[in-house]
């Protein structure tokens, strides 16, 4: 398996705090059959504003810590990436290359818990007409998406993928992502399931437990999610991206009362 999407190199942002505890991580990622790793280090995060987040000291730190890896006989191999924060600027950081992914064909962007800017459209299509498909970092957990799941129907239209953290399917990140996640799955609408993983205890590598309760929901479309999709990513080539949505009918206030009443 591909997990995409982690903080495991030591000491760069809000996720390993040392080379040991990096190491712990991919001990455990390993053990279950996890063989690549994409880091995600933080990118233009008011997290890592005192930190150099440039594609050369990343780039180092990968190396070292793949060199760690190799002299561990721990068997994974890392590859370079970042998580860019939303801000209207992402048509221009899309050239240096620690903000996409190696062929510079994908962007990983998150935002705020508590809002999406509206000028997030524009800006994604933008991306789009120069070349750049952004991948939405775990929307099950942004508040707006959990009051309106329709919203990850627009970025599907829009020609973005989606990446769904595999602790939200387990409960790790809390009911409303767990809510949330699940209609995403079972809707068709999530392409790459990732760790998200921060650190060796309570956020760390869980992707084979839940691919295993995805799988019960799903079967082995789960598969892609997990192989094609990351590596995909990686490797620079397109991701069907093909769904579904037909909305939901939401009764209001006057027939749901009628119904709490027995008038219906």
């Amino acid at each position: 398996m591909i997990d995409f999407h982690n903080h495991v190199l030591p000491k760069v942002d809000d996720g390993a705090k040392s080379l040991d505890m990096s190491l712990s991580m991919l001990q455990h990622a390993a053990k279950q059959g996890i063989t690549d790793v994409v880091n995600t280090v933080h990118y233009q995060h008011p997290k890592v504003e005192t930190e150099d987040i440039s594609y050369k000291r990343i780039q180092s730190e990968v190396q070292n810590l793949q060199l760690e890896l190799d002299r561990n006989e721990i068997p994974i191999k890392l590859h370079l990436g970042a998580e860019v924060f939303y801000l209207p600027n992402l048509g221009s950081v899309k050239d240096d290359p620690l903000s996409t992914f190696i062929h510079g064909k994908y962007m990983l962007v998150e935002f705020q818990v508590h809002q999406l800017p509206k000028t997030q459209k524009q800006v994604f299509f933008d991306l789009k007409m120069q070349g750049v498909t952004p991948i939405i970092a775990h929307p099950e957990r942004y508040k707006p998406v959990q009051n309106d799941i329709s919203i990850v129907s627009e970025w599907l239209e829009a020609g973005c993928v989606i990446q769904v953290d595999a602790g939200s399917p387990l409960g790790f990140l809390g009911p409303s992502a767990q809510t949330a996640s699940e209609r995403i799955i079972k809707n068709g609408w999530c392409h790459i399931l990732g760790s998200d993983s921060h650190d060796d205890k309570r956020r760390n590598f869980c992707l084979n437990e839940s691919v295993d309760l995805v799988k019960d929901w799903i079967g082995d479309a789960v598969n892609p999610m997990v192989l094609d999709h990351p590596r995909a990513v990686i490797e620079g080539k397109p991701i069907a991206i093909d769904f579904e949505y037909e909305p939901e009918e939401i009764p209001n206030f006057w027939a749901q009362l009628k119904h709490r009443i027995g008038l219906t």
